[in-house]
C-alpha cells in the first residue's frame, strides 16, 4: 500500500506543483505568492499522464515507439496546452508521421527541461542505475530532446523519484549526493556540486538568483532538485510558495519538485485543499491509479 501512495503522490505532487505554478510562469523575481490558486494543468502534467497510459498500454513495459504514439495522439486531439518549441516541433512531426527518434530538436536549442518534467513514470519501471534502463531513458527524451544535458536532467529526475520511492533518500537534505555520485559529468551535475556546497537553508530565491530558473535543463532541474529536499523541513505547501516565488518556469520546476516531494511523501500527505482543487482531477486520479496497479501486479524492478 505504500508502495502505492508513493507512485500515486508522483503523479498527483506533480500536477498540483504545475496547477499552482502555472498561474506564475515567465514572472520576474521575487514574486509575492500570498496563497496558491492553481487548478489547471499544463503540458508537464499531460505528457506526465500521456506517458503513463502509454506504459499501462504496454502492459508495464517502456517502449519509446509506444509513449511517441500516445503523444502524438493527445496533441493530434488537443489534449496538450503551453508546450515548448522543441516538445511542439516533435509532436508535430508524430502526427505528420515522423519516427520517435527523428523529430524534434537537436542541438544546444534542445537542451531544454520538457523532457525531464515528463520522465517521473519511468523511475517506476525502471532501474536508472542500471545501462539498459540508462537507454531507455535516452530514448524516451529523445522523443522530443536531442540534447546530452536534457537526457541528464530527465535522467537526474528519475534517480530522484527512485531513491524517493525504494527508500534509499528518506528526506533529509541529502539529496543531491545521491545524484551528483550517479549522473555522468555534465554541466546539470557540475551546478548540483556547486548548489550541493550551499548553506542548506540558503533561500531558494537566492539560489535562483545565483543559478537561474529559466527552462534551461542546466537551471530547471538542480533546483528542483535542491527545492525537493526540503520537503520534510517545510512542508509540501510552503515549499511550492516558496519555490513559486523565485519566478522563472515555475510550472515545470514546481512539478518536478512535486513529483519527487509527492514520492517521498505519498498521496495521503499532500495537501488535500490544493489536490481537490485541480481540473480534471478524476481523471488524474484514474490514470495514476491504473498506473500504480500496473506497476504493483509487475513486480518493482
Amino acid at each position: 500500500m505504500e508502495a502505492t501512495d508513493k507512485i500515486i503522490g508522483c503523479i498527483l505532487g506533480g500536477a498540483v506543483g504545475d496547477a499552482v505554478g502555472l498561474p506564475y510562469e515567465g514572472y520576474d523575481s521575487p514574486v509575492e505568492v500570498v496563497e496558491l490558486k492553481g487548478q489547471k494543468i499544463s503540458d508537464d502534467t499531460q505528457l506526465t499522464l500521456a506517458t503513463c497510459e502509454a506504459i499501462i498500454e504496454n502492459n508495464g513495459i517502456v517502449e519509446p515507439s509506444v509513449i511517441a504514439s500516445c503523444f502524438a495522439s493527445w496533441h493530434a486531439n488537443r489534449r496538450v496546452s503551453g508546450i515548448g518549441a522543441s516538445t511542439y516541433k516533435a509532436l508535430s512531426e508524430l502526427v505528420a508521421g515522423g519516427h520517435w527518434a527523428l523529430v524534434g530538436r537537436k542541438g544546444e536549442y534542445a537542451a531544454g527541461n520538457g523532457a525531464a518534467m515528463r520522465i517521473a513514470p519511468l523511475a517506476f519501471c525502471l532501474n536508472p542505475k542500471a545501462n539498459d534502463a540508462r537507454q531507455m531513458i535516452r530514448d524516451v527524451t529523445r522523443i522530443t530532446h536531442h540534447n546530452e544535458e536534457a537526457y541528464i536532467g530527465a535522467l537526474a529526475v528519475t534517480i530522484a523519484v527512485r531513491t524517493a520511492w525504494d527508500g534509499t533518500w528518506n528526506g533529509q537534505l541529502d539529496l543531491l549526493p545521491h545524484i551528483i555520485e550517479s549522473i555522468p559529468d555534465s554541466k546539470v551535475r557540475d551546478r548540483l556540486a556547486e548548489m550541493a556546497q550551499l548553506e542548506r537553508d540558503t533561500p531558494l530565491v537566492d539560489v535562483a538568483r545565483r543559478f537561474g530558473c529559466s527552462g534551461y535543463v542546466v537551471e530547471s532541474v538542480p533546483l528542483a532538485l535542491y527545492g525537493a529536499q526540503r520537503v520534510s523541513s517545510v512542508g509540501f505547501e510552503s515549499l511550492m510558495r516558496e519555490l513559486i516565488g523565485v519566478g522563472g518556469d515555475t510550472d515545470t520546476i514546481a512539478s518536478i519538485t512535486g513529483q519527487i516531494a509527492g514520492t517521498l511523501i505519498g498521496k495521503k500527505e499532500l495537501p488535500q485543499h490544493l489536490v481537490a482543487r485541480l481540473q480534471e482531477l478524476s481523471f488524474i486520479e484514474g490514470v495514476a491509479n491504473q498506473f500504480a496497479r500496473q506497476i504493483i501486479a509487475g513486480g518493482a524492478v
